[in-house]
């Protein structure tokens, strides 16, 4: 298996939605989920319509799942651009039943494929100019790396990824030697 880095500029990230949502309202809603819950594709993809909204229009607050890989609960709150992207998405399939996959193939009705996905994220990610490697699992390293730019503890991101160590976390977000050296250069004290 190839390894993959986050996202790291938004202005990448903005392109991708973009054309994202310009193709496919469902591809640029996975999208923006997965970059915005740090879940796995595999827990991403299998979601119903009902583990994001209770009716037409009432969306649910928080996003309760089990983890397909470890058997643990994850519950958590949907942020407003994975709510404002769901609608737009959601919008579009008004007969949806809560049973029904959240991100459902065009051609047959099931869960969107980890493979369809890897394929439709790496063609855009290309076509932007991302020049880094990518795959599905870019989602949840975008995830971790951009809550530790912003400043969230090691820690809480560490619970959230359910990893073992500081120090894997710190590798799987894809941390570089240029973001250790913006540390020594920014400080100036």
């Amino acid at each position: 298996m190839n390894t993959v880095e986050p996202l790291r500029e938004k202005r990448h990230i903005d392109a991708i939605r973009k054309v994202l949502a310009a193709q496919n309202l469902r591809d640029a809603a996975w999208f923006t989920l997965g970059i915005n819950s740090g879940l796995r594709i595999g827990d991403l993809l299998h979601l119903t319509v009902g583990d994001v909204r209770d009716a037409p229009n009432k969306w649910r607050d928080r996003l309760h799942i089990t983890e397909q890989k470890t058997g643990k609960t994850k519950d958590f709150p949907l942020s407003a651009s994975a709510k404002k992207a769901l609608a737009a998405y959601l919008a579009t399939r008004p007969e949806a039943q809560a049973s029904d996959p959240l991100f459902s193939s065009r051609k047959h009705g099931r869960p969107l494929q980890r493979g369809q996905a890897w394929q439709l994220l790496r063609d855009v990610a290309q076509a932007v100019g991302v020049t880094d490697p990518v795959g599905t699992h870019t989602l949840r390293k975008t995830f971790g790396y951009h809550a530790y730019q912003s400043g969230v503890d090691l820690a809480v991101i560490q619970q959230i990824l359910n990893h073992s160590s500081p120090g894997t976390t710190l590798a799987y977000i894809g941390i570089r030697r240029e973001d250790r050296d913006a540390v020594y250069l920014g400080l100036n004290l």
